[in-house]
């Protein structure tokens, strides 16, 4: 993450799924680098979460979730998009896999 600071990124970072929910209904934020294994709610369930409470406040445009995980197979991505998610990266990646993960949402921006 201190690498995204590096390029003018305003970064929060959480430590657990109900941190990640109420930083999320109390904030602004442009994209969610979501991991899919946090200690308390796992990634799919804080996504779930989040597009319940976009619903609750008919928010137009959701929030792009990129999902962030070590498990590589073949039906993870599809798991993710079925999720909510928006797009999906599998770790170890590099810096430049990240930025241009991250740039393709802001790309007209």
């Amino acid at each position: 993450m201190f690498n995204l600071r590096k390029y003018k990124y305003d970064i929060t970072a959480v430590i657990n799924g109900m941190d990640a929910i109420d930083k999320f209904k109390n904030n602004t934020f442009d994209l969610i680098l979501m991991d899919i294994m946090l200690p308390d709610l796992n990634g799919f369930e804080i996504t779930f979460e989040i597009r319940k409470i976009e619903k609750e406040r008919n928010i137009e445009n959701p929030i792009p979730i990129v999902a962030i995980t070590a498990n590589t197979l073949d039906n993870e991505r599809d798991k993710c998009l079925a999720a909510g998610m928006n797009d999906y990266l599998s770790k170890p990646f590099t810096a430049i896999e990240l930025y241009e993960k991250i740039n393709q949402f802001f790309s007209n921006k």
